[in-house]
């Protein structure tokens, strides 16, 4: 779930950004941004995905 969580938040960031033309807003979407991508990778390290069968 906080799988979804994360990337669902990622998507909306980059939406906002590729709309947004104020340059006060770009700065502070692009740190949101990179601040939730380093948690999804903080996440991923501490949850990998689990092995499928084979």
């Amino acid at each position: 779930m906080a799988d979804f969580i994360f990337r669902a938040n990622i998507a909306h960031y980059k939406d906002l950004l590729a709309a947004e033309t104020d340059a006060q807003k770009v700065a502070v979407l692009r740190k949101l941004l990179a601040e939730e991508e380093a948690k999804y990778a903080e996440w991923r390290t501490k949850n990998p995905a689990p092995k499928k069968p084979e």
